[in-house]
Order: C-alpha cells, then structure tokens, then sequence
C-alpha cells in the first residue's frame, strides 16, 4: 500500500484536489460527514472542532432555528444533507432587502438559501464553490425552492469569478480554513467587495497549535481542522489586506480549535 502524502510535502493544486474529492463524496446521497474517522489520541486532540465530538452543534437544524428563529425544514434534504459547516455567518451578516450576496464555499446551497430569504427579490446572492458535484446539488436545491435570485459559479475562492467591487457581503461557513492560501482569500475578497462592504464569516481557527500529525494529515485538512491557523493570525491576514474593524463576533468550543463568527470591514 502507498502510504499517504503528508501535506507539507503537498502543492496547493495537489491539496485542492484532495478537498474537491473529498467534498465531492460529501455531495453524494449519503454521503456522510466530511470529517475523518480519528484515532482516541486525536480526537481528544480536536475535541472542540466541528470534527470532534461536539459536531452535532452544527447541525443546522437545532443551530439556524436558534438563530434565525426558524428550521432548516422547509429546505431541501439536498441542502441539508451535505451540510458541512461550523456555524451560520447568515445569523450575523444582518442582510438587508437589496443586498449582493457572495458565499465562498457555497457547498449545497444551505446559507445561499437563507440569505436569499434575506435580501429578497430585489437581491442577489452568488455562490462559488470548486467541487462542481455540489454546484450541481446547489442548483438542483434552488429549483425546489423556486428561487431566481441565486447564481451559482465553479470556481476557486482564491480567484474568484466575480466583478471588482460588485459585492456588498461576503459570508462564508467552515471553508477558509480549507484554502492552501488564506491571504490569497482575503484579498480577492476585499477586491469584489464595495467600499463599505462587509465579511461575515464562520470558520475553525485555533487558539494553539496542532499536533503535528494532525496538521499534516490530508484527511484533517480536508476535514476543515488539519488547515486551520492560529486565530491571530487569521485576523492579521484580513488587516494586512486593507479590512478594517476585524474582530470576533462570537466563538465557541475550547481546546485548541474553536468555531468562530468573525466580522471585518471594507473601508469607505
């Protein structure tokens, strides 16, 4: 048996393509969950990320009633089954009627649907995501809805396929922490976004580092821990770029990955 890459001896294309496989499965009818099966060791190691033993608190259908203030199910199974978040940046995102939305990492379409609810007919929400098995999903899920003010677009969120300052808001749940290059994520974010504009995203940071083993693990990275940064890191990454008022609106979890709602600014 060839034994496994480690990612440090991975490109970024060679990463990206293990994510998009990986996502890929999570796409299929029952597909299950996009976390690896960990050993004791290191599930005491990740306890607190959306991979460890406390998963079921993304469950969108117990966390999006609490915040939103209704369930997921009126959505279709297509969107919740392949749900693979760690919060809801809708919840915090305070979309207004109107807006332009762009979801990085849209997956099956779940926070797509929500924010389309948001911003109504006169909005507009777009979703980017690389596995075209889950833009396909996507598509499929807003036409049970009957949605027409949804757009979706394969492609990288380290080059994305959107307009320089046509976005007002830019959510995102459990992706970033998924891209070979972060900073590269954050600048194309601030180049679509209007001045004003905002980011409301939920994602693993850390608060310490990670065992070695699990950092260099493709299936934790794929699972939305091996690729997580330390947390000042990642708001540092937003201000270098030019985001302003960058800070956590919300976390939750202990141990040395949490789930975090983080919120900066475009200036004007």
């Amino acid at each position: 048996m060839t034994e496994m890459k480690k990612v440090s001896e991975m490109s970024s294309e060679e990463i990206k393509e293990a994510v998009k496989q990986n996502y890929k499965r999570v796409a299929q009818p029952s597909g299950g969950s996009c976390c690896p099966s960990p050993s004791a060791e290191q599930t005491e190691q990740t306890s607190s990320s959306c991979c460890g033993p406390e998963a079921k608190a993304s469950d969108p259908r117990t966390s999006y009633a609490e915040e939103l203030g209704y369930s997921v199910r009126d959505m279709p199974e297509s969107a919740t089954e392949s749900f693979a978040g760690c919060g809801n940046p809708v919840a915090v995102a305070s979309l207004k009627e109107g807006e332009v939305v762009l979801d990085l990492g849209s997956g099956a379409g779940l926070d797509m649907f929500h924010a389309a609810r948001r911003v109504g007919e006169t909005g507009r929400v777009i979703g980017v995501d690389m596995t075209p098995a889950m833009i396909e999903k996507a598509k499929y899920g807003a036409e049970q809805l009957g949605l027409e003010n949804v757009e979706f677009r394969l492609g990288d969120i380290e080059d994305l396929p959107v307009e320089d300052g046509s976005v007002d808001v830019i959510i995102s749940n459990c992706v970033i922490n998924l891209a070979p290059d972060k900073g590269k994520v954050f600048e194309e974010a601030y180049r679509v976004l209007r001045p004003g504009g905002r980011v409301m995203v939920s994602d693993i940071v850390l608060e310490t580092p990670l065992p070695e083993d699990v950092h260099d693990d493709i299936s934790y990275y794929a699972g939305c821990i091996g690729g997580a940064i330390l947390k000042e890191e990642y708001l540092q990454l937003m201000r270098d770029v030019g985001f302003e008022d960058v800070w956590i609106v919300e976390e939750a979890g202990c141990g040395p990955a949490v789930s975090a709602k983080i919120a900066a600014y475009k200036p004007k």
